[in-house]
């Protein structure tokens, strides 16, 4: 099966997020300034007077302007403009190793908590829950003697205490983000878990991640300041904290030597916060942003040859389902059924429509083929096969390799099962590659072919396009196309032209009929419209609350449904005249917009 999935290409130029910071004139003032400060502090042995620790008896508590003490003296002598641009350095590493330990720790425990299963996800949330309830200024002063007073150490230390907070961010921004489209997409394609969450998951969490960091980056600053103002520390090593301890008793006589450390505290702490925000919303926003990318020549590949079983008379049916039974845990511990023991077949070739309101369990049903239902859901069977093999038998591998190569999917609405961040292109790239490997350059090429075969009147511009960037019907072919490039045996298509205005529906129920013949593949219609029924299936199933109440040839269903439900559903056709009185076999190509409304 292949779907799309993002994947970064060599010839997209992302859009510069740098640029879109500087327009943000608290970011950019934030960025100014500690930029100014850290290059300060990297060029503070060239630039500063004298040593940090060099000390003269001449300079105890030297007022500002003197020669050679640009801001004065301390009350031990030492130059306090060297001392301050020393100290940038500690300042610095401190929240670079603080932040660094948090997110190495936080990240990926957090990833994997918020995607793994219930047990899993408990018992590393205990763990951090548990972390969590150390108390961390008390733990740095008490495991001070064993650092031996050096603030690195300190601080690795520091960040270890405070991963749980961005263990708990994270975690709880995958369990938000997993059951996305586009997720569940990358997931049927038979992507692994751990290319999941680096691809499409941590992408759409790091906004929070980076303004959270640099909030850390300020705190950690912070921090080792206010443990070096207690004494714990060494004075070899200048710091904001050693200064103001200093300065604290000469407040009363000389209380500007309170201001200097005071101030980079401020610069420092404040700008990362301002920043981070900045950054935040220019990853965000980069995304909405179109840019100009050069075209590139491109030969045509066909696609994979077709099954030489799909060209056969052979009326077995490639999808077997006998008493599927569907249910979910609930509060109270009993199970609630969704789908009560249904029974249908998929032949060879054929296109069945799988009807019914919302709620009736026809969504459930396909997402029980697709592998994409929750991890609660229980799923029972007689028999659930797809062209022989056992969809509830397999090992979770066996059972990826199955439905990637067997299986295709078009979702209810096109533009949320495409990741925003990445163009088309680069998400028929991966799709194609995970399923038929081969090369970029022939991945693109094969992309382009499938956009030109499924109406698209620009591939080129289309591949190049974000998903912003095209219409809801164009969305819709590009995900056609994407189903499509492996050849598949049987297209799952849920909901397929809901989301689409009526000329647009009708248009692409012919892009189906066309491909589903062309092609020699069966389609399952998951619809709620028995006007979409009419104009592209051969055979009906109706389902409601679970169950099927009715199942046959469309024309016969048509003129003598013997179930209430079903007459009500062919009642909500609009076009008395086409459908009630005399259904019409249903035609190959030709337009049909007025049976899609």
């Amino acid at each position: 099966m292949t779907l799309l999935i993002p994947q970064p290409a060599e010839a997209t130029r992302r859009p510069n997020v740098f640029r879109r910071l500087m327009r943000n004139p608290l970011a950019a003032g934030s960025l100014i300034l500690i930029a100014i400060v850290i290059v300060l502090g990297i060029l503070a042995p060239l630039i500063a007077p004298h040593s940090p620790n060099f000390s003269s008896l001449d300079a105890v508590n030297a007022p500002v302007g003197t020669p050679g003490y640009l801001l004065g003296g301390d009350s031990s002598g030492r130059d306090i403009l060297s001392r301050l641009l020393a100290s940038v350095n500690t300042a610095m590493l401190s929240a670079l190793t603080g932040v660094a330990v948090a997110l190495l720790i936080g990240i990926p425990f957090g990833l994997i908590s918020g995607y793994a299963k219930a047990g899993a996800d408990s018992t590393i949330s205990w763990v951090f829950n548990l972390l969590m309830t150390f108390p961390a200024l008390v733990l740095l002063i008490v495991v001070f003697p064993i650092t031996g007073g050096s603030y690195i150490v300190m601080m690795a230390i520091f960040g270890f205490l405070f991963s749980p907070s961005i263990f708990r961010l994270v975690r709880n921004l995958v369990v938000a983000v997993k059951r996305e489209l586009y997720v569940d997409a990358a997931r049927v394609s038979g992507l692994s878990s751990s290319r999941i969450l680096a691809r499409h998951i941590l992408p759409a969490v790091r906004g929070p991640l980076v303004i959270t960091a640099s909030f850390l980056a300020g705190v950690a600053i912070a921090v080792q300041s206010g443990l070096a103002f207690l004494g714990l520390g060494t004075n070899d090593v200048p710091s904001f904290g050693s200064m103001t301890a200093d300065a604290f008793g000469n407040l009363y006589v000389y209380p500007i030597q309170f201001l200097w450390p005071s101030l980079m505290l401020a610069i420092l702490g404040g700008g990362f916060v301002l920043l981070g925000n900045g950054l935040r919303d220019a990853l965000e926003d980069s995304t909405l942003v179109s840019t100009k990318r050069s075209r590139h020549e491109t030969t045509s590949i066909r696609p994979t040859d077709r099954r030489a079983a799909a060209h056969t008379t052979d009326e077995s049916a490639i999808l077997r389902i006998r008493n599927l039974r569907i249910s979910y845990p609930t509060a109270e511990g009993d199970l609630k059924n969704v789908v009560n023991g249904i029974s249908l077949d998929v032949r060879q070739g054929e296109i069945l429509g799988l009807i019914g309101e919302s709620g009736s369990g026809k969504s459930q049903t396909a997402f029980a083929v697709l592998g994409l239902l929750p991890p609660e859901a229980r799923i029972e069977a007689d028999e659930f096969s797809l062209d022989g093999h056992d969809l509830l038998g397999e090992d979770s591998q066996e059972l990826k390799r199955i439905r990637r190569s067997l299986l295709a999917y078009v979702p209810q609405e096109p533009m949320s099962n495409l990741a925003p961040s990445f163009t088309v292109g680069t998400q028929l790239i991966e799709g194609i590659r995970s399923t038929k490997g081969g090369s970029k350059s022939e991945a693109r090429a094969l992309a382009l072919e499938l956009l030109q075969q499924v109406g698209i009147a620009d591939p080129a511009r289309t591949f190049r396009s974000y998903p912003h960037e095209i219409s809801g019907g164009m969305a819709q072919r590009v995900l056609i196309a994407g189903a499509i490039a492996s050849g598949p045996r049987l297209l799952i298509a849920d909901e397929a032209t809901t989301a689409l205005d009526v000329t647009v529906q009708a248009e692409i129920l012919d892009l189906i009929r066309s491909l589903q013949e062309r092609l020699s593949m069966s389609v399952l219609l998951v619809t709620h419209n028995f006007g979409v029924v009419a104009d592209l299936c051969d055979r009906v199933t109706v389902m409601r609350s679970g169950e099927i109440v009715e199942s046959g040839d469309y024309r016969h269903l048509y003129r003598h449904a013997e179930h209430e439900y079903t007459r009500q559903l062919i009642g909500a056709i609009l076009d008395e005249d086409t459908y009630r009185t005399d259904p019409p076999a249903p035609s190959r190509i030709a337009p049909r917009t007025e049976l899609s409304a």
